[in-house]
C-alpha cells in the first residue's frame, strides 16, 4: 500500500472551472500540481471544463480526469467571468459529488474561486474538507475583465465587489493556499482555517537544442538574443497596452508569443503559438524576458518557463516573488514608466554577459524555490491541517 506522509494514500480532487487543455497559466499548473501530488503518493482526479484548445500537457498524461460535457461548457477560452460559467459550474459542482461518491475523495483543492464556490456547493454532502487555491486577488484583477471603459468607470465598485468575494470564499473554505506572498497576506485575516503560501512548480526539462531555438526564431524573422519575449495570453490585466509604450522608446522588438487568436497591440510583434513548444523555443531564443502584469496576488506561470530558461528577467518588484534584484532578475519599481523599462531591457540586450548572470540565477531560484516534491509535501501538509484523512 502506498503511504503518504506515514498514511495510506490521500484521494484528492482537483476542481479548475477553466477550459482544459489549454497552454495558458492556470492550467499547465494545475496539471504539474496534479502531477505532483501524484508523484508524493496521492491518488488524483482533475475534474475541469470540456472545452480546450492544444494538445494535453505532458504532466496531465496518465491523470484520471473528468469533463463538464463540452456542449454545457463555455465556448469562449479566456480567463474571467462570463455568462456561461455559472451553468458549467453547477454541472461541475454534480460532477464532483458523483465522482465522490464513486471514489470516496479525502479533499478537494479548488482552484480560483468559480471552482472554490462550486466545490462549496456540495460540501455538506461531500463532507469533505475543500481548500481554495487562490490563482489571483479579485480585489486587483475583477475591473480588467470588464469591457472598454466601464472597466475605468466601474473600478472602485468591483474592486469592492472582488475584495468582498476574496473574502467570502477565504472565509467559506477549510484552507486557503495562495501562491504568492501578497494573496497570503490579503487574504489571511478571512482565512477560516489553516493558510499557506505555496507557489507552483516546475521540473525543468532538457534544454531544447540550439538548432532548433534558431531555426523557430529564423521562422518568424527573429535573431537570437535580439530581441525580448512575453509569453502568455492577452488579458487586460496582463497590462500589455504599456508594453507596447515601451516597445516604441526601444531599438530592439519585443515579441508577443500567445495561443490566443487575437493581436497584442502594436508596436509588439504577435506570434501565434498553438503548440506550447514553439513557446518554449523562442523563450530559449529571446536575450529577455518581460512581464509587465501590475496586479499583485497571483504568481504567473510564465515566470517559471522565463527562469527554467535562463532568461533574465525584467518585472516589478511587487509581481516577481522569490527573485532579487541584480542577482536572479532586473526588478523594476511597481510604478515604473515606459522609460524606465525600455531602458532596462535595452541595457540588458546590450550586455549578453550581464544577461547570462541573472539568468543563471534565476535558473538557481527556480531549482531552489519551486522543487515539485517538496511543494507537494508542503501541499499535502496543508490538506492535513484542514482535516483531510484518509
Amino acid at each position: 500500500m502506498r503511504r503518504v506522509l506515514g498514511c495510506r494514500a490521500v484521494r484528492i480532487a482537483i476542481v479548475g472551472a477553466f477550459p482544459f487543455p489549454l497552454p495558458q497559466g492556470s492550467q499547465v499548473y494545475c496539471a504539474e500540481q496534479a502531477r505532483a501530488l501524484q508523484a508524493a503518493g496521492a491518488e488524483v482526479e482533475l475534474l475541469v471544463y470540456g472545452s480546450g484548445a492544444g494538445a494535453l500537457p505532458a504532466a496531465a498524461r496518465g491523470l484520471a480526469i473528468t469533463r463538464v460535457p463540452r456542449a454545457l461548457s463555455p465556448r469562449r477560452l479566456g480567463s474571467g467571468p462570463h455568462a456561461a460559467k455559472p451553468l458549467a459550474d453547477l454541472v461541475l459542482a454534480a460532477i464532483l459529488l458523483r465522482a465522490h461518491r464513486r471514489r470516496r475523495f479525502d479533499a478537494v483543492l479548488a482552484h480560483n474561486a468559480e471552482a472554490a464556490l462550486a466545490a462549496l456547493a456540495v460540501r455538506p454532502l461531500l463532507r469533505r474538507p475543500v481548500a481554495y487555491v487562490a490563482h489571483t486577488l479579485w480585489r486587483h484583477e475583477l475591473a480588467s475583465h470588464a469591457p472598454g471603459p466601464l472597466a475605468t468607470r466601474l473600478a472602485v465598485p468591483l474592486a469592492e465587489l472582488g475584495a468582498g468575494l476574496d473574502a467570502l470564499v477565504a472565509r467559506r473554505c477549510d484552507a486557503v493556499l495562495a501562491l504568492a506572498p501578497a494573496a497570503g497576506r490579503a487574504l489571511a485575516p478571512h482565512a477560516h482555517g489553516p493558510l499557506a503560501v505555496i507557489p507552483p512548480m516546475l521540473e525543468p526539462a532538457p534544454d531544447p537544442a540550439p538548432r532548433a531555438v534558431a531555426g523557430a526564431c529564423a521562422r518568424h524573422g527573429l535573431e537570437p538574443g535580439r530581441f525580448a519575449l512575453y509569453a502568455g495570453n492577452l488579458d487586460a490585466y496582463q497590462a500589455l497596452a504599456t508594453l507596447a509604450a515601451v516597445a516604441r522608446r526601444m531599438r530592439a522588438p519585443i515579441v508577443v508569443a500567445t495561443h490566443a487568436t487575437g493581436v497584442a497591440p502594436a508596436p509588439l510583434r504577435t506570434v501565434h503559438a498553438a503548440d506550447a513548444a514553439v513557446t518554449r523555443l523562442l523563450t530559449f531564443g529571446a536575450g529577455v524576458a518581460v512581464l509587465p502584469r501590475r496586479a499583485p496576488g497571483g504568481f504567473p506561470v510564465k515566470l517559471l518557463n522565463y527562469l527554467e530558461a535562463r532568461r533574465a528577467v525584467v518585472a516589478r518588484r511587487g509581481i516577481a516573488a522569490g527573485l532579487v534584484h541584480g542577482e536572479s532578475a532586473c526588478l523594476l519599481p511597481d510604478d515604473a514608466g515606459p522609460a524606465v523599462w525600455a531602458e532596462a531591457i535595452d541595457a540588458l540586450l546590450d550586455d549578453p554577459s550581464r544577461a547570462a548572470r541573472l539568468g543563471a540565477g534565476g535558473r538557481a531560484a527556480l531549482e531552489r524555490g519551486h522543487d515539485p516534491d517538496a511543494l507537494a509535501r508542503a501541499t499535502l501538509g496543508l490538506l492535513a491541517r484542514a482535516g483531510a484523512r484518509p
